[in-house]
């Protein structure tokens, strides 16, 4: 049977789209010379992000000066410039650089491992079902344990030594790296994923050509997390404890500074640990962010 058209039907009539009158503007000319106004000297300035951190930094050690001027009492709080001294005395005098050369050397270890473990249970991860479930229920168990919690353990298996950072720091690195790893590879866009199986890519190759480069921004954040969890976890174990058989780092010269009340090194001590994680920051992964994630248009 053939169909009746809508508008056959009795009492039923068309509708029309509603008509917009046509419209002609006319454009301003444009101008022979166009005059280019240059902001003012402060503002391009502040656009630059390094100054900004400067001022930061300038305030808070001008409030760090008037609350132990303030507070008048040296054992305290010293002031600013007493601590910049002593800074800038133990540092020439290769006391500090010696502390810092120790503790930096036992984190570069501890780190690099944690990074390798990290990875291994992640690519597992992503490789089978059985892989991720180890994963999910291994980061349930010791993710919120503190790395600081199994010092004991590992001075009582590993001893007094080095073998003993080395494990709280792998520790503190290895499950907040593989959690953020694998959040960026299940994050990764279908589309790529299908690209990649497309290209005949399976296994490490999968892995390394399509996941790793779709889920850095994860994994950036993951290192620096990692990083920052390290740092302060080997400073509060070196409080203990020294860095090694017969050494101590950073931690060990606060512990020190602290029971000769010499609050004045203990502030010098604890402003080279901010120093160097700031130069960490600044120096390895603003550029290295720069130079992928930000360069390919993956982050802001």
């Amino acid at each position: 049977m053939a169909s009746t058209p809508l508008s056959a039907w009795p009492g039923t009539t068309k509708a029309q789209p509603p008509l917009r009158p046509e419209a002609e503007y006319a454009l301003p000319d444009v101008p022979q010379q166009l005059t280019v106004r240059r902001l003012p000297l402060a503002r391009r300035l502040l656009q630059h992000p390094a100054l900004r951190k400067a001022i930061i930094l300038v305030v808070l050690a001008l409030a760090w000066e008037l609350a132990a001027r303030w507070q008048d009492n040296d054992l305290l709080l010293p002031t600013f410039g007493q601590t910049a001294t002593t800074l800038l005395r133990e540092l020439g005098n290769g006391v500090l650089l010696g502390k810092a050369a120790v503790s930096l050397g036992i984190l570069l270890q501890g780190y690099l491992l944690g990074v390798a473990g990290a990875l291994l249970l992640t690519v597992l991860a992503v490789s089978s079902q059985w892989g991720r479930d180890v994963l999910t229920t291994l980061t349930s168990m010791f993710n919120p344990l503190p790395a600081i919690a199994l010092l004991p353990l590992a001075l009582l298996w590993l001893g007094l030594g080095q073998a003993s950072l080395l494990a709280v720091l792998v520790h503190s690195v290895l499950w907040p790296l593989a959690l953020a790893t694998y959040a960026g590879f299940q994050s990764v866009p279908e589309t790529l994923r299908m690209a990649g199986r497309n290209y005949g890519l399976h296994g490490a190759r999968y892995v390394l050509q399509i996941l790793v480069p779709a889920a850095l921004p994860s994994i950036l954040s993951g290192l620096k997390i990692g990083w920052a969890f390290a740092w302060r976890t080997l400073i509060a174990a070196e409080l203990v404890f020294g860095a090694s058989s017969g050494k101590g780092g950073l931690g060990w010269y606060i512990f020190q500074s602290r029971n000769e009340l010499y609050t004045d090194q203990v502030f010098a001590g604890l402003a080279l640990v901010i120093i160097i994680g700031l130069l960490v920051e600044n120096l390895v992964f603003h550029p290295l962010e720069r130079v992928t994630v930000k360069r390919w248009g993956v982050q802001r």
